[in-house]
């Protein structure tokens, strides 16, 4: 998940930086990339370095410990991450890691010089290298047996390849609807809704006690997509199941194909497009700042963003009490889920000197600790990815935890979309004229194109 100043490095790095290119289609079965479509989608060149596993990097010191570079780059935790590399290198006198949160993930590959370990957020983009197969394989590794299943499942839904299991997770970022408890106490709300019905009914005592139930932000794209949009598509089908259905499509995608965005998409967006009623006026002009403003003073009851808003909200407003609950799509209550992704997830790449694996492993393995992991996602408003591991304690975002332990979450609609697709205007188009077909028309229209260019 998320604290972020800048909300695209949390909430979506998987909106705002999961794809460079058309060339970006996978399934959990393996690489849907051509040699040359994996080098469009990285957007480099025929004779980039990335082409074969012959990346070496690392060196050894002259001290005589084996030296390794970490790389982590999300912004509000990097000093975290500066405390455990200094307390591991002071724990040891083999190895020493260096904390890099500043390098370009692509160019280093390029150079042949990737890192020798990164936790970083796993998105369409990281998937890239997954599916290329550039990656260690960790399936051997213990730390790799104590991941929850249906948490390592995150991976393969972008990208898998030959079986492996390229990436650990790390940290998860659960998603659902932010809502103000006083506020509910004021309008005679004693529960978060668990249906749709109760939603709706929720939202219309805010607005008969001239409180704006739901604060949207049009303004910010991402915020929609994020938001409104991937909660209640997510809520409504299975979106792996979809996606994957629309790849196997390709250039058949149609009014005749099992799967298309009019087929599955049209009710969720229609059911999107009936909670307008419920927003704050002049949604188009307000960003995600204003979100946060309005929310931190008490302006709107409920607010679709995620844990990245929370920690913004806190610093206008450090008072403030809030929880949050997965946005209840449909009537029955066993079908709602929140919206997740890999905030953090670990991997190696694929060809490194013995030495700098080995190093690399060892330091693998003191993140990995459940001391360490567990440690890190409750200072941090997320969920750990282990089996048994203890339940998040802030009643900011512990409204998810059953719903993550469960299994029961989705990864956004909007994230399986490369970027040379804008959906999130399109979104924004939709909300603005209600023309749900539009919406699906230019979606069905994008992913057949980018079927056709792929394919060639």
């Amino acid at each position: 998940m998320q604290q972020d100043n800048d909300p695209r490095s949390g909430p979506d790095r998987q909106a705002a930086a999961r794809d460079t290119s058309a060339g970006s289609r996978f399934q959990a079965g393996g690489p849907l990339l051509t040699r040359r479509s994996m080098m469009k989608a990285l957007g480099l060149g025929g004779a980039a370095a990335v082409a074969g596993p012959v990346l070496v990097t690392g060196c050894s010191s002259s001290s005589g410990r084996t030296s390794i570079v970490l790389e982590e780059t999300k912004p509000e935790v990097i000093p975290y991450f500066d405390n455990l590399v200094a307390k591991f290198n002071a724990s040891q006198k083999s190895i020493s890691v260096t904390h890099d949160s500043t390098s370009s993930l692509i160019a280093e590959f390029v150079r042949g010089n990737p890192p020798d370990i990164d936790c970083d957020n796993y998105n369409l983009t990281t998937s890239i290298f997954v599916a290329r197969g550039v990656l260690a394989n960790l399936a051997d590794l213990p730390q790799a047996k104590t991941i929850e299943p249906n948490i390592q499942a995150l991976v393969t839904q972008y990208a898998s390849y030959k079986g492996e299991t390229s990436v650990l997770p790390y940290s998860v970022a659960a998603e659902g609807v932010i809502y103000n408890p006083d506020l509910f106490d004021k309008v005679g709300v004693s529960a978060v809704p668990t249906t749709w019905s109760e939603f709706l009914a929720v939202c219309e005592k805010f607005k008969s006690a001239n409180i704006t139930p739901i604060y949207q932000t049009y303004g910010d794209t991402w915020t929609t997509q994020q938001g409104l949009f991937d909660y209640t598509v997510g809520g409504m089908i299975d979106v792996d199941a979809f996606y994957r259905g629309l790849n196997a499509a390709g250039t058949n995608l149609g009014p005749n194909s099992p799967v298309s965005f009019e087929k599955d998409f049209t009710a969720p967006c229609q059911k999107m497009l009936s909670l307008a009623p419920y927003f704050n006026d002049n949604a188009i002009s307000k960003h995600y700042a204003d979100g946060n403003t309005a929310f931190a003073a008490g302006q709107a009851g409920m607010y679709m963003q995620g844990p990245w808003a929370v920690g913004q909200v806190l610093q206008i407003n450090p008072k403030l009490k809030m929880g949050t609950f997965p946005l209840p799509a449909t009537d029955d209550p066993a079908q709602t889920k929140c919206r997740a992704n890999l905030d953090l997830a670990i991997w190696l790449p694929r060809s490194q000197g013995a030495a700098q694996r080995a190093a690399a492993i060892q330091f693998l393995g003191y993140l990995m600790q459940p001391s360490v992991v567990n440690a890190y996602n409750q200072a941090n408003l997320a969920f750990s990815p282990l089996k048994n591991a203890p339940p998040q304690q802030s009643p900011l975002i512990s409204g998810l935890q059953k719903y993550v332990s469960s299994g029961a979450f989705y990864q956004g609609a909007g994230t399986y979309v490369p970027l040379t697709i804008p959906v999130g205007n399109f979104i924004q188009e939709m909300m603005l004229t209600g023309n749900v077909s539009g919406f699906t028309s230019s979606m069905d229209g994008a992913f057949k194109r980018l079927a056709i260019r792929t394919s060639a």
